[in-house]
């Protein structure tokens, strides 16, 4: 998909240090400072920024043995504060992460302990009620992962009879469950295990967000493919992935997207799609600033 930068929101940058500090001091504000007082860029300024993301996703944030963390999201958001702290003419900062769990994002953030978070993190309504998002930095839609041997299975429409794999309470696999009541839904506790169960044959897909799919695929070349999923000619789902910070934080949210539009235009989110997640089948860019979608 082709986005026009001219579209796009234009934002004012600001700057950009790292050191990792986590900040263990609770209750937050609502005027864009976390719990020490501090907004994400005078945390910057100050050489001392904690970045939350996953620590188990394949190919998007993933902490291996030696304790380096590595994905996609790990790449956006190191780029996204190195390029604040260029653009500002700060040093290069150094940036401590931190393991940010989906049911903990808020609070995280909420409590100062982390000063931004780039974990697969959808934007919706009832998140943005209590965090900014800068981003949308990457729009994906939900898909099947598929043995690359099967042949069968070509889209949604293809799952009727089949055993369909995702994660217990995935609302992912109970849309299509609505779509195709003839699919059997198997469920485990997580994605490895449906990949595992793939592999051995005993499933016949795995769905929810392209980019995770992607992951797996990435780990494991020439076993498994990414089927995209389509009703009526569309995409399925449509899911903005974005950067949270502190609620009220615009001047931190602007920079964010400033330096979100960079990524682009220097071709680096292709680059870290390649590296990381196979390509990206079903991933594009989207559009920094423009969380027009909210409201559809």
């Amino acid at each position: 998909m082709q986005i026009s930068h001219n579209s796009r929101l234009a934002v004012a940058a600001s700057t950009v240090t790292i050191t990792g500090l986590v900040l263990t001091a609770c209750g937050g504000s609502d005027d864009g400072t976390d719990a020490a007082g501090e907004g994400l860029l005078s945390q910057i300024e100050s050489g001392h920024v904690t970045i939350g993301t996953k620590y188990d996703q394949v190919g998007l944030g993933l902490r291996e043995a030696s304790g380096e963390v590595v994905g996609f999201d790990v790449d956006v958001a190191t780029f996204i504060v190195e390029k604040i702290a260029e653009t500002n003419g700060w040093e290069t900062p150094e940036i401590e992460w931190r393991e940010t769990p989906s049911a903990q994002r808020e609070t995280l953030i909420g409590n100062g302990e982390v000063d931004m978070i780039a974990a697969t993190y959808s934007i919706n309504p009832s998140r943005s009620e209590s965090v900014n998002f800068g981003g949308p930095y990457l729009l994906t839609h939900q898909a099947l992962l598929v043995s690359d041997d099967d042949k069968d299975i070509k889209g949604m429409e293809d799952l009727d009879g089949k055993i369909l794999c995702s994660v217990t309470g995935s609302t992912p696999a109970q849309t299509v469950k609505e779509e195709i009541p003839g699919v059997q839904l198997q469920e485990f506790d997580t994605y490895s295990s449906c990949v595992e169960a793939l592999r051995q044959g005993t499933i016949d897909a795995i769905t929810t967000d392209a980019t995770i799919l992607n992951g797996y695929s990435a780990q494991s070349p020439g076993d498994f493919r990414v089927v995209e999923m389509k009703k009526d000619g569309k995409d399925f789902t449509d899911e903005y992935y974005g950067i949270g910070l502190a609620k009220g934080d615009d001047e931190g949210t602007a920079a964010i997207n400033e330096a979100l539009e960079a990524l682009y235009e220097e071709g680096k989110f292709q680059e870290f799609l390649d590296a990381n997640l196979d390509g990206g089948s079903g991933v594009t860019e989207a559009t920094p600033g423009d969380l027009s979608f909210l409201e559809s």
